[in-house]
C-alpha cells in the first residue's frame, strides 16, 4: 500500500531511533468502526464492506447532485456488508417480480452503478467496473478485533489511551499516537521492561487481549488495560 521505492520507506538510525518505516509515507493497514463513523459526509465519504475501508468521497464529488447517490450518502460512515453476496463480492441479486429477470436487490433505492429496471435510452453504461469492483476507492482494512492500549511517556508523564487492531504492528500503533507525540520515534517502547519489537502486534510482544477473561468474570476490562512505557533517547527526530 505504499508508492514508494523500497530505499525510502526504511531509514537508518539516527540519534537512538530505531531502523523502521518512514513514517512520511506510512499509510496503515488497520481503521476501526469509530474511525470510519467520523467520515460521514458528501465532501468526506468512507463506507465498509466485507472487511475492507473505502473512501467514496470523489464518487460522491463525481454524482453530486444525483439521486443515484442518495443511498450511498444515506450510508456515510456505515458497514454496507448487507449490500453484498460475500461469496460473489457482488451486490446481492433477486428475481424482479415485473420482468422475471435476475437483478440487483436495492431495498434502498437505486445508485451510482446500478442499472435501470428495464431500459432506458438515459442509461449510460461506459463507465467501465463499477465503483464497488474498483481497488483505487480502498484505503485499508476494518479491524475485526479492537483493543484499548494505554502509553505513558515516562519523560512527560503524560498518558494516553489509544483503540488499536489486535492485528496492528507496533509500528502501526506508533503513528496513531504521533499527533499526542510528534517525536513518538525517538523513544523506546517497553512493556514489562522489555523492549518492544515494532515489527510485531501486541500480542506477538507478549502482551496478551485479556478482554474476555476479565468480562467472564463480571470485571471492567478498561480498569485493566496494558501500558505502554516510552523512554526519550536523547534526541528529538520528528516524523
Amino acid at each position: 500500500m505504499l508508492d514508494v521505492e523500497d530505499s525510502e520507506i526504511f531509514e537508518k538510525p539516527t540519534r537512538g531511533l530505531v531502523a523502521g518505516p518512514n513514517l512520511r509515507y506510512f499509510r496503515r493497514r488497520y481503521f476501526n468502526k469509530a474511525e470510519v463513523a467520523k467520515h460521514n459526509t458528501a465532501d468526506d465519504l468512507w463506507v465498509t464492506y466485507l472487511g475492507s475501508v473505502y473512501n467514496l468521497t470523489s464518487l460522491a464529488q463525481e454524482y453530486k447532485g444525483s439521486v443515484l447517490m442518495k443511498p450511498i450518502l444515506e450510508a456515510a460512515g456505515q458497514d454496507i456488508s448487507h449490500w453484498f453476496d460475500p461469496s460473489t463480492n457482488d451486490i446481492q441479486t433477486h428475481i424482479d417480480p415485473l420482468t422475471g429477470c435476475l437483478k440487483y436487490y436495492t431495498p434502498r433505492g437505486r445508485f451510482v452503478h446500478i442499472p435501470p429496471q428495464l431500459p432506458r435510452s438515459d442509461w449510460a453504461n461506459d463507465f467501465g467496473q463499477p465503483w464497488w469492483r474498483q481497488s483505487k476507492y480502498e484505503v485499508g482494512l476494518l479491524s475485526s478485533k479492537t483493543r484499548l492500549i494505554r502509553i505513558i511517556n515516562t519523560l512527560t508523564s503524560q498518558e494516553h489511551t489509544l483503540e488499536v487492531g489486535e492485528l496492528e504492528s507496533m509500528w502501526e500503533i506508533l503513528h496513531r499516537y504521533l499527533p499526542y507525540n510528534a517525536h513518538a520515534a525517538s523513544y523506546t517502547w517497553k512493556f514489562n521492561g522489555v523492549n518492544l519489537d515494532m515489527d510485531k502486534t501486541l500480542e506477538q510482544n507478549g502482551i496478551v487481549d485479556e478482554d474476555h477473561d476479565f468480562e467472564q468474570l463480571n470485571m471492567d476490562p478498561e480498569l485493566f488495560t496494558p501500558a505502554l512505557l516510552l523512554y526519550f533517547n536523547d534526541d528529538l527526530t520528528e516524523l
